[in-house]
């Protein structure tokens, strides 16, 4: 593969302090392999010590922002004990980017699904690209998609959440926008120069009012959402041990409709 020789997460740094992170598995629409979660939280924990970090912009190579979870890895290792150990690494991760002192913004296009929408929707700002695309899809293989479903709801109100939850379709951009998963949106062309103006905005600002900024913000508004992703966590490792989430990600790899026995 192209990029088998290539780091998983490539980080820039200029001399303003924006931190550009790129998830880089375009070969696999960057899922979330656990390497791959691994160098990113080594990239945000890098980012965390560094005090002259103002913001984060975090992307994907090639052409899309995320898939997700890597299915053939979670498959290869069907054991609950794997599953819950796996979603606990994502979750620290995701929680890595709210308690960041500096402000994260998604830079989003082609497709976001599942863990990959979990990701956009855990920073704190996006900026999406027309041709972009959001789903939980994992429901349709049979996994509903409970960890991301705690990052999802508390961007996007509760019936809309619960839509993209249980039917596992997509949105498009504008879509999002209006309902909360992404700030911004703008043509392929025009999405740096829209991401710049946001991280410009941010830059004019004291980087200690920011930090305590974000840190109050979410120890108010986001009570209780390490015991929910914890809660979550679990219930997805032991949907995922079940029979029919089972032959839903099998048949996915196989590339075939999965056969289910409709109770």
């Amino acid at each position: 593969m192209p990029d088998m020789d290539q780091p998983l997460v490539l980080s820039t740094r200029d001399t303003a302090g924006v931190v550009r992170l790129t998830l880089n598995r375009s070969s696999f629409y960057n899922a979330l392999s656990e390497a791959m979660l691994a160098a990113l939280q080594a990239e945000l924990d890098e980012v965390g010590r560094d005090e002259a970090a103002r913001v984060v912009v975090l992307a994907g190579s090639g052409k899309a922002f995320s898939a997700g979870h890597d299915l053939k890895e979670m498959r290869a290792s069907p054991s609950q004990a794997y599953y819950e150990s796996l979603f606990d690494s994502c979750t620290r991760t995701m929680m890595a980017i709210q308690r960041l002192p500096v402000p994260v913004i998604a830079r989003v296009h082609g497709i976001a699904t599942a863990a990959g929408c979990q990701l956009v929707a855990m920073c704190d700002l996006a900026v999406a690209s027309t041709d972009a695309r959001f789903a939980v899809s994992g429901v349709k293989l049979g996994l509903f998609c409970s960890t991301p479903s705690v990052a999802l709801s508390r961007n996007v109100p509760r019936k809309q959440a619960m839509e993209m939850l249980l039917t596992g379709d997509f949105i498009d951009a504008e879509e999002a926008r209006n309902q909360g998963l992404v700030n911004r949106v703008a043509a392929p062309e025009q999405l740096d120069g829209e991401l710049d103006d946001l991280v410009q905005k941010i830059l004019e600002k004291p980087r200690v009012a920011i930090a305590v900024g974000k840190e109050q913000f979410y120890r108010q508004i986001e009570a209780g959402i390490a015991e929910a992703y914890a809660i979550a966590g679990k219930a997805m490792a032991c949907n995922m041990m079940d029979e029919a989430a089972l032959e839903g990600v099998q048949a996915f790899l196989d590339k075939r409709p999965p056969s289910w026995t409709r109770d």
